[in-house]
């Protein structure tokens, strides 16, 4: 069977993506896969270190702005979707699919619905509580669509063709117990593992107030700490550390990073994450019953990710601090009390 995954914009659109590929290998290595997205988008870049082969097409976002430069960018964007519609076709041509998967972002409009016009099969994954802009559009050309809950149902206008699956987590994850990978990473020493991230582009307004936190634990580090800035984070960080005179490199339990790439390891050996709530973040949280505080982002459609961490605090498995009340104290206060609390923790 050949499958192609189209998908961009966050790890949290390509990780599920990722998830099912791996699983359908799994189960038939005579699968062939091939992963569709934007030239220059990071979706390239984790389908390359997955193994997979890649192929793009020159398409953008459309904005949901009236204004003059809104109308403008919707113009330019109306204009690509002309070419990746020809780009598209060749791809399906060329590659010749059995079926054709959308888990999320923009990249994955011209392939799904010209994967539809064609006959070919096709599906689209919306991992949020509420469906995106891209999964509305495709709406009424995909054959199925699948939701990671229950209540999604009632934002659809074709009720027959949802279905209830979550959002896939990679296998990966499973690789190793909470023990192997916390020797993997070398934090075996009994003291227990922060992982933090704010999504895989950064976020930077958040990664100014982990500057504080970082500075509060390196007084006695009295955990480890992995944390990723993300591509618009990484630059500033030198910047962000200096008014607490702090230099990194001279506390080796803080390990900041651009990007986690062992992100499974990372998460597998964690004790507490601290993160946004995208979907796929949030399943990842529940598969490994890792407790969380949740910094739900405000800049997304439909306050979308609040709605996400709610659901997990309601189970009682994380704590959710809104970005307006936070800060890298009031952070570091809390993980603290949590890891320093075994009741809590479980």
């Amino acid at each position: 069977m050949k499958v192609i995954f189209t998908c961009g914009g966050t790890a949290g659109h390509v990780n599920p993506a990722l998830a099912l590929a791996g699983l359908m290998k799994k189960k038939d290595p005579r699968t062939e896969i091939l992963f569709v997205g934007t030239p220059g988008g990071m979706e390239r870049k984790l389908a390359a270190k997955a193994g997979y082969p890649y192929e793009s097409v020159e398409v953008s976002s459309f904005s949901r702005s009236m204004k003059i430069e809104g109308i403008r960018h919707n113009l330019r964007a109306a204009k690509n979707l002309v070419t990746a519609r020809r780009q598209a076709e060749a791809i399906l041509k060329s590659f010749g699919p059995d079926l054709v998967v959308g888990t999320g972002g923009y990249a994955s409009y011209p392939m799904i619905k010209y994967a539809a016009k064609a006959g070919i099969p096709t599906a689209v994954h919306e991992s949020n509580m509420v469906p995106g802009l891209t999964t509305k559009m495709l709406e009424g050309s995909a054959d199925r669509i699948m939701v990671g809950f229950e209540e999604c149902r009632q934002h659809y206008k074709h009720p027959e063709k949802i279905c209830v699956t979550g959002t896939p987590v990679r296998g990966d994850f499973f690789d190793l117990t909470k023990e192997q990978a916390k020797e993997k990473l070398g934090v075996n020493d009994g003291r227990p593992l922060i992982v933090s991230f704010w999504g895989s582009l950064g976020a930077s307004y958040m990664n100014e107030k982990m500057a504080e936190f970082f500075a509060l634990e390196a007084k006695t580090e009295p955990f480890h700490h992995i944390h990723a800035m993300g591509s618009a984070g990484w630059p500033r960080l030198v910047e962000w550390c200096r008014p607490y005179g702090l230099m990194l490199r001279d506390h080796p339990s803080l390990d900041v990073r651009e990007y986690i790439y062992d992100m499974a390891v990372a998460m597998r050996a964690a004790d507490l994450v601290i993160c946004r709530a995208g979907a796929s973040t949030i399943s990842e949280l529940t598969a490994l019953a890792v407790p969380a505080i949740i910094v739900p982002s405000p800049y997304v459609t439909n306050n979308h990710q609040e709605k996400n961490a709610r659901i997990l605090e309601r189970h009682g498995g994380a704590c959710v601090m809104l970005e307006p009340e936070s800060s890298g104290k009031k952070l570091f206060e809390l993980a603290s009390a949590i890891l320093s609390d075994p009741k809590r923790q479980a």
